[in-house]
């Protein structure tokens, strides 16, 4: 199933059940969110999980790019990436848990055609403040999905005080023959789809508190489940990235996950450019400008004469007409430019500071302080170029 019609299919399904598409916001959060990123679906909606009245209702679904930085370790594996798609659908004080997970076992097994047989749950066991989710638990049981019980996997929280609650999380088998143990203990149980039932709100003292309405969050990986649904064994095979491997390799030559971290963090790059954000040394700027970076260290590992300049217009265009941003593919290429200039001087900047007898030995917290706020030369930076 290309990745479009899985959109389609998604948004059609919820809208006929009383669920109204609402326009997914850009990657910046809105006012106020402590957050340098939106990460994901539930950000812009904020206010009305905490009770105001949406304008659409009660019912909601969209389609809402994020972006993590939490899992930036973990990119050129099978399934995580920096910039992606939620689906999402929500229950501002309507429906309840298990009324969102039938409909979402419904649209996985009937809408797309997954076999059943290849699903596995997971819901909240309970502790101490919380009791066992068992509605979510007998939902699953009726439906014959295999369920299993955890404590922390399973209760979602926005950080660390406001909405959380229990969740239960669908994964899906990767692996070659019949479905094997489970989620916890083996990782080709891919999880796909978060169901947070919203019930309590967190305070700073760290008690809880129930919420004045209980809510429904979900959240689908749109290119997860896409490279699930096509066969692909990583999220980097879908069709979505299909430029981006056909055309990368022809510019520059790398191994693998050199090659998926790239594509990876190129195409984020783009993304976040053309929601108006500009390389700087701290908050967004400096995520933008820490992708980059990654980029041009990877680039230049095997040849110095590398650049961003070579990165072909097709992928530029391809990357802001998937994500509908206005920003033309000349004014990305312009500040990619630049920002590598940038690095290349700092670099050589660095070289030379480094080469000092101050910094030949151990550094300690203070040379750290004193490279980073006298040379602009941040901790990880510090720690390549002493490894080169």
């Amino acid at each position: 199933m290309h990745t479009e019609q899985l959109v389609r299919t998604f948004v059609e399904y919820f809208e006929e059940r009383g669920h109204r598409r609402i326009s997914g916001s850009t990657l910046l959060p809105p006012p106020g969110d402590p957050v340098l990123f939106t990460t994901s679906g539930m950000h812009p909606l904020t206010p009305y999980l905490e009770g105001r009245p949406h304008p659409l209702g009660r019912r909601l679904v969209n389609v809402q790019r994020c972006l993590r930085t939490t899992d930036l370790e973990e990119v050129g594996d099978a399934t995580h990436l920096t910039v992606f798609e939620m689906l999402g659908t929500w229950s501002l004080g309507d429906y309840d848990g298990p009324v969102s997970l039938d409909w979402g076992h419904g649209l996985l097994t009937e809408g797309l055609g997954i076999d059943p047989g290849l699903l596995h749950a997971t819901v909240h066991a309970g502790d101490d403040r919380t009791p066992p989710d068992s509605a979510s638990l007998r939902l699953w049981q009726d439906r014959g999905v295999p369920v299993e019980l955890t404590v922390d996997d399973n209760w979602w929280s926005n950080g660390p005080v406001g909405p959380c609650g229990p969740d239960s999380e669908i994964f899906l088998w990767s692996g070659d023959g019949p479905p094997r143990s489970t989620p916890t203990r083996d990782d080709r149980w891919v999880e796909v789809w978060n169901h947070v039932t919203m019930s309590h709100r967190r305070l700073g003292d760290g008690s809880l508190v129930p919420l004045p309405q209980r809510n429904v969050d979900t959240g689908l990986g749109l290119e997860r489940l896409a490279s699930l649904l096509q066969g692909k064994p990583s999220v980097f095979e879908a069709d979505v990235f299909e430029p981006w491997l056909r055309l990368v390799p022809t510019v520059w030559l790398l191994e693998e996950p050199s090659l998926r971290l790239v594509c990876d963090h190129l195409r984020s790059a783009v993304v976040v450019l053309g929601d108006g954000v500009l390389p700087a040394n701290t908050a967004r700027g400096y995520v933008l400008r820490r992708l980059v970076r990654r980029v041009l260290t990877v680039l230049w590992r095997d040849d110095p004469s590398r650049s961003v300049e070579d990165l072909p217009d097709e992928l530029v265009r391809h990357t802001l007409d998937r994500f509908r941003q206005d920003m033309g593919p000349s004014d990305v290429r312009r500040l990619l430019r630049d920002e590598e200039r940038r690095f290349r001087r700092l670099l050589g900047r660095g070289r030379q500071v480094l080469a000092r007898p101050r910094f030949r030995g151990p550094l300690t917290e203070e040379d750290y302080h004193y490279l980073h706020d006298t040379h602009g030369l941040p901790r990880d930076l510090v720690r390549s170029l002493r490894q080169e």
